[in-house]
């Protein structure tokens, strides 16, 4: 009842704000709009941040925000910023999948899943978590509900329907545990909309990953980001690959482009150039101010595409060396630091094997690459960092070669996209320079004419000018 209670008095204080409707960017003086449409400003504790996804249920053998507690200080070894808790919330019971259900499945939007502890343990974790320097966000699932959450009986108008009359999951998918909001009825929006702030003001969480955020009217998104920045400055990433989301809601969102271009490259469907339309529509259609998060590994691709292993083979530490400096927003799904080889289930408990980290050389390349990213500001996510520049080279197919420099710092990046060794010279003069090698710490000095040698899917990160 309390929880009741507390919706009812947020959808008060709403007062109707969630209501439909555009925030459309007004013209200048002179009658033509302003070159950048983003009139949202990123937190500056976002600057350079790093994510991390906990799956509560699959993090520690005890599956709860209490043992995930005990692990804050590993992880802030590890160099992450931001911790994406995947949903908190209770699972639905009716026509559940598995044993324990999907995360995805909300059956209570202010309420806390017992399967991982209680209200107070869930604040002591983000209170923890802010001690040590983190920031929390959490996952919200906006497009559906559980079939057996309230609101499907208190308000069942406001659901979409079949051509039945009978409630319906979303469409085309296998989505069968919930049934979808109709965002057309302004009370989804008050309560959803609501809940976000509810979290924001009373567990002083610091943002959002928002599910199949495109399913969702974008002008709730924009409303929603300005009612929180007005409690604090808050960080939301979406589920969705469209430009215009960055425009006034969202800080970051999916790059799956990007994704699933290094994972046909890494199986031999592509090569170096495979990365040039990626990059050209990054640079050329999104705001400089974009965040896109750029992943090897998520909840999604471990369960239903496979493991980093099987996704990338021998190309897995380029392809990861690439996400952390190319342009975009790096993230790390729980295990990956422990070269976790397993598909973890996705509707029961499967906690992580720990132990697959003795002797993982990767989980040390994602911390050492974690702390090259932040010795180089030329590298920093969205406006903050600088555009990548192609360098020219005599083995375009084979060899991807840029650099990305700002304020005298400057990176070259050298990415052999093959399974066979490389040999190349460069044809401008644009990675010409004194260097510290990523690898080896040594002075690297690269000349006209350089060659460059690299062995199979080898990679290598020069720097200068770095903090």
């Amino acid at each position: 009842m309390r929880k009741l209670i507390a919706g009812a008095a947020a959808l008060a204080l709403a007062g109707g704000a969630y209501a439909m409707g555009s925030m459309a960017d007004e013209p200048d003086a002179t009658g033509w709009q302003s070159q950048s449409k983003v009139t949202i400003e990123h937190p500056e504790w976002s600057r350079d941040a790093v994510l991390y996804q906990i799956n509560t249920r699959h993090f520690t053998e005890e599956g709860t925000f209490k043992a995930a507690q005990e692990e804050l200080p590993r992880l802030k070894e590890l160099g992450v910023d931001i911790l994406w808790l995947m949903p908190i919330h209770p699972i639905g019971a009716e026509n559940r999948k598995g044993t324990l259900g999907s995360p995805y499945s909300v059956q209570d939007y202010y309420g806390v899943n017992p399967e991982f502890g209680t209200e107070e343990e869930f604040r002591a974790f983000v209170d923890a978590a802010h001690a040590q320097g983190f920031k929390v966000i959490l996952d919200l699932v906006a497009n559906h509900t559980a079939w057996d959450n309230e609101l499907a009986k208190k308000n069942p108008d406001w659901y979409e329907k079949d051509w039945k009359g009978d409630f319906r999951p979303t469409p085309w998918w296998d989505w069968s545990d919930i049934i979808d909001l109709d965002w057309s009825k302004p009370g989804v929006r008050e309560h959803v909309g609501g809940a976000m702030e509810y979290w924001v003001r009373e567990f002083d969480i610091d943002g959002y990953r928002a599910d199949v955020a495109g399913y969702v009217p974008l002008d709730f998104w924009e409303t929603a980001r300005a009612r929180l920045d007005a409690i604090k400055p808050v960080f939301m990433l979406g589920e969705v690959q469209q430009s215009g989301f960055h425009h006034a809601a969202f800080d970051a969102t999916y790059a799956w482009d990007w994704h699933n271009t290094t994972k046909n490259v890494a199986h031999g469907k592509g090569n170096a150039t495979s990365f040039y339309g990626y990059y050209a529509e990054n640079e050329s259609l999104w705001p400089r101010e974009a965040m896109r998060m750029t992943y090897i590994e998520n909840h999604d691709s471990n369960a239903w595409e496979g493991t980093m292993e099987e996704n990338y083979g021998e190309a897995l530490e380029a392809m990861t060396a690439l996400s952390f400096t190319g342009e975009g927003l790096p993230l790390i799904h729980n295990g990956m630091e422990a070269c976790n080889a397993k598909r973890l289930e996705f509707f029961e408990r499967d906690p992580i094997d720990w132990s697959q980290g003795e002797g993982c050389d990767y989980g040390e390349l994602l911390a050492r690459l974690i702390d090259f990213r932040k010795a180089n500001p030329a590298l920093e996510n969205g406006q903050w960092g600088a555009v990548m520049h192609k360098v020219e080279n005599s083995a375009p197919e084979q060899l991807f070669a840029w650099v990305r420099q700002e304020d005298g710092n400057k990176v070259l990046g050298l990415f052999n996209m093959s399974g066979k060794p490389l040999g190349a010279t460069f044809s401008d003069g644009l990675p010409q320079g004194e260097y510290t090698d990523f690898a080896t710490g040594e002075p690297v000095t690269i000349g006209e004419g350089h060659e460059v040698t690299l062995p199979a899917w080898g990679y290598r990160l020069l720097s200068s000018g770095s903090r």
